[in-house]
């Protein structure tokens, strides 16, 4: 069976979709109009090469060219990376994102799982450092993670990075939030690309930009010979015109960018506070979403929103989470209000113990 993931508006009618983590504003009109123009000159194939994608990118991250490649969204890229390095054994963290183990199962990897735990607000510690043995090929993780929204403290990163290096084991560390951080440039790991051959971030256009149906996203590694290995698994033309151009554009949109952050400053405070005085359980929100238990909830709630049009992330089909457990994007004010209204009308309706 396919993994459920959010942004399903086929199957409801939807007004409000709280389940994707995407920017709030929307897609830039710069970036609809590239994807459109793209679409007219679509009668002829794409760069295989993405150069005038490659240098925007190359710009805006301030990473050598030749360090990057793209991919038809980040989840691509997962799977051409797994099918890159082939590794027998490999280290996931729970609850987080479905695609990570899903990609490894396809070339038989057997994992091992270290269960972030709820007494600790399900936060990275150093049990993940336990699992990285001499037998493992590949590491995976997801900062700030999701569902859970909790970042990856830089001091446990530095550790990471330590005992990669030294068992040779491939970081796969997925960056698609970083953006949405406080702080991304004291995030990432891009510092630390020259020095670790092993490390391979992964990013996206898809959350920022809101255009998940363009479908891009690109990885940022110094070890030329995965690269190359990894492009060999790719289909050629993976990238469409319309999704390089739309990527182009997008890397132009600095000023969207800083919008829309000073926007999510003051919701990212709002929100969950917001949740927490509606009586959620709420845990991480260090990127765009907040990650929250209802306390009686047996899985009904998704349910009841749906309802009234809104749809949110149900997080039980999330490995080592169960029913009651769910994630919201964070969105205006004028519809965190709103959603804040019925969730209180919903719990109070039910009359949850």
């Amino acid at each position: 069976m396919i993994h459920k993931h959010g942004g399903d508006v086929y199957s409801h009618k939807v007004r409000l979709d709280y389940s994707t983590n995407l920017n709030f504003l929307g897609m830039p009109e710069s970036v609809r109009k590239a994807a459109c123009e793209g679409v007219g000159f679509s009668e002829h194939y794409p760069d295989v090469e993405c150069r005038d994608l490659r240098r925007a990118v190359s710009l805006q991250e301030g990473v050598p060219e030749s360090s990057l490649v793209f991919g038809n969204g980040a989840a691509d890229l997962i799977y051409a990376a797994v099918l890159a390095d082939k590794p027998k054994k490999a280290v996931l963290c729970a609850p987080t994102f479905h695609e990570y183990g899903q990609a490894l199962r396809t070339v038989g990897c057997r994992t091992e799982t270290v269960f972030l735990k709820e007494e600790n607000a399900f936060r990275y510690t150093e049990t993940i450092l336990d699992a990285l043995t001499d037998d493992t090929d590949m590491l995976i993780i997801c900062n700030p993670n999701n569902p859970t929204g909790q970042p990856l403290p830089r001091k446990l990163l530095l550790k990471i990075l330590s005992v990669c290096r030294e068992r040779n084991i491939r970081f796969l560390l997925d960056e698609c939030f970083v953006d949405f951080m406080d702080d991304p440039a004291a995030a990432t790991a891009k510092p630390y690309l020259a020095e670790h051959p092993e490390l391979f971030i992964l990013k996206a256009f898809t959350k920022i930009y809101c255009m998940p149906g363009l479908r891009l996203g690109y990885g940022i590694c110094s070890d030329a010979l995965f690269l190359r290995r990894l492009t060999e698994y790719h289909q050629p033309w993976n990238v469409s015109i319309p999704a390089q151009r739309a990527g182009v554009a997008a890397c132009g949109e600095q000023e969207y960018v800083r919008h829309f952050r000073s926007l999510l400053a003051e919701e990212k405070t709002w929100f969950p506070d917001a949740l927490a005085q509606a009586g959620m359980k709420v845990y991480g929100s260090a990127a765009n979403y907040v990650f929250f238990r209802a306390p009686g909830d047996r899985g009904e709630m998704a349910g009841r929103l749906l309802e009234r049009g809104i749809l949110i992330r149900d997080c039980s089909n999330f490995e080592g989470l169960a029913p009651g457990y769910y994630r919201a994007v964070i969105r205006s004010r004028e519809e965190n209000q709103e959603f804040i209204r019925i969730l209180r009308g919903i719990r109070t309706e039910v009359r949850y113990g």
